[in-house]
């Protein structure tokens, strides 16, 4: 399979993270709930991960970071515990539903929210938000990269305005930590959300949030912490603050592996690897006749991403051709950003998002021979398959291509978001 999906999780992962969690789940206890040797072997690991992701974001101390599942649960934690009613934010319409939903429940709870629109090549203007901010606005919330076009916002520009308004400024980084180099001082970012599994290279299940120093947000959870058990509330101190119940040992083992992998490549070339493939694929299709490519191709600093559609075919059944016909795995539909496909126009017919090759996936499978292997023939599974597959789109009516385009009747509701 040639997989096209990073941008929802990276699958091919480094060695060492991969024998780092299998260590870890034969050898870690529950950090900070115990002296024995398997807790204090699990407490040293994940500060080890705390004093990596510090250096990499830039933070002062590996204090300020405070471990999550993902980055839904960094956002959340971030907007549900800093702002509330009467409280003005400013977002823009390039958000997350990890993003929008949480504000969502806060509008409905009274918090006002402001959505920067963004035009018809998902870019916005900066000057909108600084016309946005009123004297009730707490925070600005932006992502640093879209997941649906690519696009990267100038977070240390709307950190500088934020700043020189007195605002909070939280930064979803989910497509870009890992990537791209963050600063958390120099872009003046109060409160930085990551996820682990993306560009970090980690296991699913791991994320986190840097947490301006001083700064003291409402934790989303309480409960157990290992200290001040006799207390009613939960501790205030960082990390411990955003962090109740047991902490993913195992997982945290891999991401600070990962981690530790990205130091030793380096960012750089880790970005101009998923870059340089990107941008050929970009060019490779950008003008085969019926193909829209979505986002702002004039800037070259963006995420690895092409999104496109064909002609008026449904994305879903592009996307499905994809894997059956040529087994490839990209993400068709919604793609959890229903103000950016507002935006684009594309909010009926979703789109196909290709997102690019990792390094780790570049140097295991070698992409010419994947190519190689897949123009050969199928093997007896796989033309079982496509021979279902070939029925099935008899029976619905399908095109010659074994596309339906929209007119036809072939709906988009079913497409995942």
């Amino acid at each position: 399979m040639i997989y096209l999906d990073n941008a929802a999780t990276t699958m091919h992962k480094p060695q060492e993270m991969i024998e780092a969690v299998v260590h870890a789940m034969g050898s870690l206890g529950n950090a900070g709930r115990g002296a024995n040797t398997a807790s204090l072997g699990a407490a040293r690991i994940i500060y080890e991960a705390r004093e990596r992701l510090a250096r990499l974001f830039g933070a002062d101390e590996p204090k300020q970071i405070a471990f999550t599942l993902n980055s839904t649960e960094s956002l959340n934690t971030a907007i549900r515990g800093l702002l509330g009613s009467g409280d003005h934010v400013i977002t823009t319409m390039l958000e997350h539903n990890s993003v929008l939903r949480p504000l969502y429940d806060l509008q409905d709870a009274g918090t006002d929210v402001t959505f920067v629109k963004a035009d018809e090549k998902g870019r916005i203007r900066y000057e909108d938000i600084e016309e946005a901010i009123r004297p009730k606005t707490k925070a600005i919330v932006t992502t640093h990269g879209s997941n649906l076009t690519g696009n990267m916002l100038d977070v240390g520009r709307i950190g500088k305005m934020a700043h020189d308004h007195g605002l909070l400024y939280i930064v979803d980084a989910s497509q870009t930590a890992g990537v791209f180099p963050i600063d958390v001082k120099t872009m003046n970012i109060d409160v930085l959300c990551f996820t682990g599994h993306k560009g970090l290279l980690g296991p699913q299940g791991t994320g986190g949030l840097y947490v301006r120093e001083g700064l003291t947000i409402h934790p989303l959870k309480s409960g157990g912490s290992g200290v001040q058990t006799y207390s009613h509330y939960h501790p205030t101190e960082m990390p411990t603050a955003l962090e109740a119940g047991t902490l993913n040992g195992h997982g945290i083992a891999g991401l600070n592996a990962a981690v530790a992998y990205i130091e030793r490549v380096g960012m750089d070339q880790i970005r101009e690897t998923e870059q340089k493939w990107m941008w050929m694929f970009y060019e490779g299709v950008r003008n085969i006749p019926g193909v829209k490519v979505y986002g702002d191709f004039d800037v070259k600093e963006r995420c690895p991403i092409v999104t496109l559609n064909i002609g008026d075919y449904d994305s879903g059944e592009v996307s499905d051709e994809l894997l059956m016909t040529y087994d490839i795995s990209t993400r068709a539909g919604g793609h959890c950003a229903p103000l950016m496909h507002e935006a684009l126009g594309t909010a009926e017919q979703g789109s196909v998002r290709f997102s690019s090759l990792t390094l780790t996936q570049r140097r295991r499978s070698g992409l010419p021979s994947v190519r190689s292997k897949n123009s050969q023939k199928k093997n007896r599974k796989q033309e079982e398959k496509e021979n279902e597959f070939i029925r099935l789109k008899e029976k619905t009516g399908t095109c010659r291509s074994g596309l339906r385009n929209r007119s036809s009747g072939s709906g988009s509701d079913g497409k995942p978001g």
